[in-house]
């Protein structure tokens, strides 16, 4: 089995990977999957450590990068400043986050601490076109082995996707509806990644096994990635069987020893099941699914207060999710996840994720043909 995507990208397999962390990026790449940094949390001096490390340590595999074009950001929220905030924050939403937290006893930060936190996510962290492409300065300074850059929202502007094809770069982007497909293969994107309603992070409402197939039809000779709900191997014999050429994987990596994730995330990881994840705008105000917790019950009531539009909604809750990260309160606790999550029930390692991925791949594949063929 070899697809355009494993031919371009010298893969094993066709498994892509998605990791806020390093250490799971570049062991997927070593196994013979292809890696992709998220970096939508890390500062772009952050990002340049990152990339060193991951180069130093895929074995010279290759791997990508995640960035985010959210498109039509309100207007005077492309350039926000820390004396901003008070402005364009409604004082309701801001109370009804403290309020939340005092509920659950999370202790408050020291005044200088809060004041360094925003400053620090006004200065570098925003999700806007601006710092993505302070993001994108960076990862092209690494075009030996970052061989894909993709946006994780949004049409990339055109000017970033020529300067990735300049150095050798694939460029991928994420799409949720059929109708995008057109916008993106009109800037030039080479991959695309049909990301459905099972899916953690920024999704569809529409479920992947009536997307991906309608993506494959639009895309005509682009590759096409299914994305959402993946951790079998059987799943990736369904998604090639629709047309696509490779998964896109993220939950799966959540409960391995190489993730980031603490140890109560993973606790709260092998217990979930299937429904216990929750798609809403209450994370960065565009639809987003994670783990289901008293966080997320909060702003399902009535009375709460509406998602504020990117990238305002992030700037409301970053200081509480890092209070709650610090303190770990347990109820209030969440993280982003995907339907996937209720196959997870225990720690593995990616080595060994991707072996059991293969392994299954294979057999199911072999009990295929055995099916059709009458043998079955």
């Amino acid at each position: 089995m070899q697809t355009d995507l494993m031919h371009w990208f010298d893969m094993d397999a066709p498994v892509f990977a998605f990791s806020h962390c390093r250490d799971v990026v570049a062991a997927v790449s070593r196994a013979g999957g292809f890696g992709v940094l998220g970096t939508t949390h890390v500062t772009p001096e952050q990002l340049e450590l990152e990339l060193n490390w991951i180069d130093d340590h895929t074995d010279g595999r290759p791997y990508g990068v995640d960035v985010m074009f959210a498109t039509r950001p309100p207007e005077g929220t492309e350039q926000l400043s820390v004396a901003d905030v008070k402005r364009v924050i409604p004082p309701a939403n801001t109370r009804f986050v403290n309020d939340l937290l005092a509920k659950y006893n999370v202790p408050e930060l020291p005044r200088e601490d809060s004041e360094t936190l925003l400053a620090e996510y006004m200065g570098s962290l925003l999700r806007t076109h601006t710092e993505a492409v302070k993001r994108l300065d960076v990862v092209f300074r690494h075009p030996q082995f970052v061989r894909m850059i993709v946006s994780a929202l949004g049409v990339p502007p055109a000017a970033q996707i020529e300067r990735a094809h300049t150095l050798g770069m694939k460029v991928g982007a994420m799409v949720g509806q059929v109708r995008h497909v057109k916008h993106h293969l009109n800037a030039g994107v080479d991959v695309l990644i049909a990301a459905g309603y099972e899916a953690a992070g920024h999704n569809s409402d529409i479920a992947t096994l009536v997307l991906t197939p309608q993506i494959v039809d639009a895309a005509g000779s682009t590759p096409v990635i299914h994305a959402g709900g993946v951790a079998r191997g059987r799943q990736i014999a369904a998604a090639m069987a629709l047309g696509a050429q490779a998964v896109w994987t993220g939950t799966l990596w959540l409960g391995t020893t190489e993730s980031e994730t603490t140890e109560l995330i993973k606790k709260k990881i092998f217990a979930a099941n299937s429904g216990d994840t929750v798609r809403s705008p209450f994370n960065t105000g565009k639809p987003t699914r994670r783990l289901k917790s008293a966080w997320t019950d909060a702003w399902e009531q009535e009375g709460a207060p509406k998602a504020l539009p990117m990238p305002l909604q992030s700037i409301l809750i970053n200081e509480a999710l890092h209070r709650m990260e610090k303190y770990e309160p347990e109820p209030l606790v969440t993280y982003p996840a995907g339907q996937a999550v209720g196959m997870l029930n225990h720690q593995t390692d990616v080595r060994g994720v991707m072996y059991e991925l293969l392994t299954e791949l294979g057999t199911t594949v072999e009990h295929m043909q055995q099916t059709f063929n009458g043998d079955g």
